[in-house]
């Protein structure tokens, strides 16, 4: 048994923007990393960092900037939020975008008057700038533009 604890291995492994670290011995690394692999294949569909994330996909994900509609469309802006919040209201839903991404997406729904944000750089807070309602609400697909 000690034997096979000092002849532990750690590998590093990085796919789309994950890094992953694994140590085990040596007997179970193969499988280590095939459960590691399969793992995230399943947990990156649909994500990927920085601003690239914003972009709608075929694979029916929801874009960073749709997201941010669906908190808007909830009222979740009605009260100030900085973007720290938002991205771990993000998160907390079950999609991990990169903090930039999810800036961009804030910074885009500013300049379309969904939301105005106050503050100072590096320490905005974003709120809802008119309420949410089904006719005026933009798309993500539509570029934001209202009908």
């Amino acid at each position: 048994m000690q034997e096979e604890n000092s002849k532990q291995i750690t590998v590093k492994l990085r796919k789309a923007g994950w890094e992953v670290e694994i140590t085990c011995s040596e007997s179970q690394l193969k499988q280590a990393i095939e459960n590691v692999l399969s793992a995230l294949e399943t947990s990156v569909q649909g994500v990927s960092a920085g601003s690239e994330a914003c972009r709608a996909n075929n694979s029916g994900h929801k874009t960073c900037k749709g997201l941010i509609l669906d908190l808007w469309e909830d009222s979740w802006f009605a009260q100030e939020r900085a973007l720290s919040e938002v991205h771990e209201e993000i998160a907390r839903r079950g999609y991990h975008y990169d903090r930039t991404a999810v800036s961009h997406s804030l910074r885009e729904l500013v300049i379309e008057n969904v939301l105005t944000r106050e503050g100072n750089m590096r320490n905005y807070t974003y709120i809802q700038k008119r309420p949410p309602g089904r006719a005026s609400a933009p798309t993500a697909e539509s570029g934001g533009e209202e009908k």
